[in-house]
């Protein structure tokens, strides 16, 4: 669903909570070749030990620098488009605005983050049901999100946080 809001000049703006880091994660499985062009072996254990440091990283800096995340998901797809995208839905639109104006200034990992408002709220409503089933046969061409998930331990450290307070 899509908000809107009344400016001073009587224009409607849309209104967005959530932002999109364009290609922020890169999935060690997708990337991992050797020299030779063979694929390096990255354990189950290892990728989801390396999927939970980036999102408690990402996550943690985005409620301590902008506002409150509701939620936040990661994409897995393999299409350009999708490929390690993440959405962040603020509780707060202007929290979304403020980070989205000071993210583009900013770099991960070596590269410069392109952060952008996205009209994504129901995330529900934009996977792909067929990856949740495990089996998605689109791989790249599929326009619905793959979502990559975390451990239940770092769901309940980082969203259990709201229930002590």
């Amino acid at each position: 669903q899509l908000d809107f809001k009344k400016n001073g000049t009587n224009l409607l703006r849309f209104v967005f909570q959530t932002i999109a880091l364009l290609n922020i994660y890169r999935n060690p499985q997708n990337s991992s070749q050797s020299a030779d062009g063979l694929r390096c072996a990255v354990s189950d254990v290892e990728m989801q030990e390396h999927y939970d440091e980036f999102f408690e990283e990402v996550f943690t800096e985005m409620e301590e620098k902008y506002g409150e995340v509701e939620e936040m998901n990661v994409c897995d797809n393999l299409g350009d488009h999708l490929v390690g995208n993440v959405y962040v839905k603020f509780r707060r639109e202007e929290d979304a605005e403020k980070a989205v104006i000071d993210l583009n200034n900013r770099w991960f990992n070596g590269q410069p983050i392109h952060a952008e408002l996205s009209p994504v709220t129901d995330f529900r409503e934009a996977c792909c049901r067929q990856y949740e089933m495990g089996e998605c046969t689109r791989g790249g061409f599929c326009n619905f999100m793959h979502l990559k998930p975390i451990s239940r331990e770092l769901r309940r450290e980082l969203y259990g946080r709201r229930r002590k307070k």
